[in-house]
C-alpha cells in the first residue's frame, strides 16, 4: 500500500511555508536517479497577490523503452489540477482543493519508488502540478470559489506537456450539485472538442482499484472550452484539453454532499488513496501499451463524419 507517500505529501502540502523545491526535495528522496523533476517559479497574476510565487513541478519517469530513451511506447501524462493548496490568510491549513495535487504527487512517489526499485515501466510517465498556499476567496452560492495564483491557460503552458500521448486530469469534484457519491469518478474522453464515450479499459481499472461498481460523471462541451469564455464550467477538470491534441480523461474526487473547495478538513483518505491507487495502474497499463483511453476508429468515423471540432479548444 501508498498510504506513507500519500501521508508524507498531505503533511508537507499542509504546512504554511511549502513551496516548490521542499516538494522537489521529497520527491528525490525517493530515490530515483534517472527521474527528471523540476521547479518553475512565477509571479501570481492579477487580481491575486502578484508578489506571491505559484511554483510548478514536472516529474519525468523515463521508460525502459519510452520516448525519453528513443523507444515507442507511450508517454501518460499526470495532471493535478487545482486552484491552491491552501487560502492563507482565510484559512489555516490545506485545502479541498489540494486533493488533485495530493493524488499527482503521491503516484509520482510510487512511481519513483517502483523505478528505484527496477520495476521500471515500458513508457515515460509526466506528473506535473503546482504549488500555491495564499489566494483569495469570493462569495458564491452554493459554495465560495476559490482563487487561482495564475490563470488557466498559464496552468496548461507549464503542466501540460507536448509528449504526453494521453493525459489524466485529477481534479477535486466536490462543490456542486451534479456528482452525489463519494468516492471517486472518471469522465468521458474528450480529444480535440469531441466528447467520446466512457473508455472501456479506465472503466475495468477502476472497478479493480476501487472493488466497487465505477463511477462516471458527465461533462459538456462547455467544460472542454477555454475556461474564461464567459460560459458555465462544472470546473475545471477537463481544461488540459484545450492544450493537447490527445485524448483527456477527468479523474473527480467526490462527495454525496457539498463541500467548498476552500474548506479545511475536507480530505478524505479513503478517497485519496482509491485515487492514487487506479492513477497508478492507470500509468502501468497504459505505458505497457495495454490499455486504449479512446477507441481510434470510432474517434476516426467521427471526424471522417463531421469534420473537426478542434475550434471548441480556443
Amino acid at each position: 500500500m501508498s498510504l506513507n507517500y500519500l501521508s508524507q505529501v498531505y503533511d508537507l502540502l499542509d504546512t504554511p511555508d511549502v513551496d516548490g523545491e521542499k516538494m522537489a526535495a521529497l520527491l528525490h528522496s525517493v530515490g530515483s536517479s534517472d527521474a527528471i523533476i523540476t521547479v518553475i517559479s512565477i509571479p501570481y497574476e492579477s487580481p491575486e497577490d502578484t508578489s506571491k510565487l505559484c511554483h510548478f513541478i514536472k516529474v519525468l519517469i523515463p521508460g525502459s523503452e519510452g520516448k525519453h530513451r528513443g523507444g515507442a511506447y507511450p508517454t501518460l501524462g499526470i495532471i493535478g489540477r487545482l486552484g491552491a493548496q491552501q487560502a492563507q490568510p482565510s484559512r489555516i491549513g490545506i485545502v479541498s482543493d489540494a486533493d488533485g495535487s495530493i493524488v499527482a504527487f503521491a503516484s509520482a512517489m510510487k512511481l519513483l519508488d517502483m523505478a528505484a526499485k527496477g520495476q521500471t515501466l515500458k513508457g515515460d510517465v509526466i506528473i506535473s502540478s503546482h504549488i500555491a498556499t495564499h489566494v483569495s476567496i469570493t462569495p458564491h452560492d452554493p459554495v465560495d470559489f476559490m482563487g487561482m495564483p495564475v490563470s488557466s491557460n498559464t496552468m496548461n503552458q507549464y503542466e501540460v506537456d507536448k509528449q504526453m500521448d494521453a493525459i489524466l486530469s485529477i481534479d477535486t469534484s466536490k462543490g456542486n450539485s451534479i456528482i452525489k457519491q463519494r468516492g471517486i469518478a472518471i469522465s468521458p474522453t474528450a480529444k480535440q472538442g469531441y466528447i467520446l464515450r466512457v473508455a472501456p479499459d479506465l472503466v475495468r481499472l477502476l472497478e479493480y482499484a476501487t472493488g466497487d461498481v465505477a463511477k462516471t460523471f458527465p461533462i459538456t462541451t462547455q467544460d472542454i472550452s477555454p475556461y474564461d469564455n464567459g460560459v458555465y464550467h462544472f470546473n475545471s477538470i477537463m481544461q488540459p484539453h484545450i492544450a493537447t491534441q490527445a485524448p483527456v480523461v477527468g479523474l473527480a474526487i467526490t462527495a454525496k454532499s457539498i463541500v467548498p473547495g476552500s474548506e479545511t478538513g475536507a480530505s478524505y483518505e479513503s478517497e485519496l488513496i482509491d485515487a492514487m491507487r487506479f492513477t497508478v495502474e492507470v500509468a502501468k497499463q497504459f505505458c505497457w501499451d495495454k490499455i486504449r483511453f479512446y477507441q481510434q476508429d470510432e474517434y476516426e468515423r467521427l471526424y471522417d463524419l463531421y469534420g473537426s471540432l478542434a475550434q471548441i479548444q480556443g
